[in-house]
């Protein structure tokens, strides 16, 4: 049987993104066991819904940048399962999205693209990691004002984009650097990579999000997602605790990672970049 959710979709249905969540939620509810939760009645009568947002998981369907959907989850408390926004969708699947209020083939087709990609029956992403992992590290200190920044002196290499990659053979973990999760504050969303999607050197390893910015991760390597650490969907907070051990963000097999380190930092040259980034820029 399909995944079913509790789905909390985008309420702006004067721009056509917002028609086409709308028309995607129905059609989940048609496809799947799924529950819509009106966003209007949620805001004001949230308790119609608990029973349904707490037996389900949650999918919020974003029609754009605005992301209305996900801050209404967010000021409920709710935990996100799966983020969709409808804008970038379109983006990647290059379709471009009308003005027209009334949705055109294009648009239908769309709908139909998300809703067989999200009703699928084998569950790709994979729980537990493949490879043993170390998880104690010796930092590298830099206070400044009440905030601590810490780097792991050995084994880890950094992009200037603050993320980091930590390599064992021909696999490697990725995730974000101390700095990362001080500059955003309390990390309330993960939007991982796909498992079994080949990225470039540089290209975007999924997302995090607090109430302050979305953070793009930049991958440091090239290659193929073999895992990611689904514990964030439930737990973002743990890059906040632990950025270089639980709260890591994917696993990948390298595909030129002699090329690619030429352009990353091993720890000195780092740490100096971090504290010129900590001395003019945090607050």
């Amino acid at each position: 049987m399909s995944k079913s959710y509790a789905i909390l979709p985008c309420n702006g249905l004067d721009k056509c993104a917002g028609c086409i969540a709308k028309e995607l939620a129905v059609k989940l509810t048609e496809t799947t066991d799924s529950q819509i939760i009106c966003p209007v009645l949620y805001r004001v009568a949230d308790a119609r819904y608990n029973k349904v947002a707490e037996e389900k998981p949650l999918l919020v369907i974003d029609g754009c940048g605005t992301r209305c959907a996900s801050k209404l989850a967010s000021e409920k408390g709710l935990k996100i399962a799966k983020k969709i926004n409808i804008s970038d969708e379109a983006n990647s699947n290059n379709i471009t999205i009308a003005n027209n209020l009334r949705l055109g083939k294009d648009e239908l087709k769309l709908v139909d693209i998300i809703t067989d990609k999200l009703t699928k029956e084998e569950e790709k992403v994979e729980e537990v990691s493949s490879t043993v992992f170390p998880e104690i590290f010796e930092y590298e200190i830099y206070k400044k004002d009440k905030f601590t920044f810490k780097v792991p002196k050995e084994g880890f290499l950094f992009n200037e984009n603050d993320c980091w990659v930590y390599v064992l053979g021909n696999k490697a973990r990725i995730g974000v650097a101390d700095y990362v999760q001080h500059s955003l504050s309390d990390i309330l969303f993960f939007e991982p990579p796909e498992v079994g999607s080949k990225l470039e050197q540089f290209d975007e390893a999924g997302t995090i999000e607090s109430g302050k910015a979305v953070f793009e991760i930049v991958c440091p390597v090239s290659g193929t997602i073999t895992a990611v650490n689904k514990k964030l969907i439930d737990e973002p907070e743990l890059i906040n605790e632990d950025p270089y051990g639980k709260g890591w963000i994917a696993e990948i097999e390298l595909n030129d990672f002699e090329s690619d380190k030429e352009l990353l930092y091993y720890f000195d040259k780092y740490f100096e970049i971090l504290k010129r980034k900590v001395d003019e820029f945090h607050v």
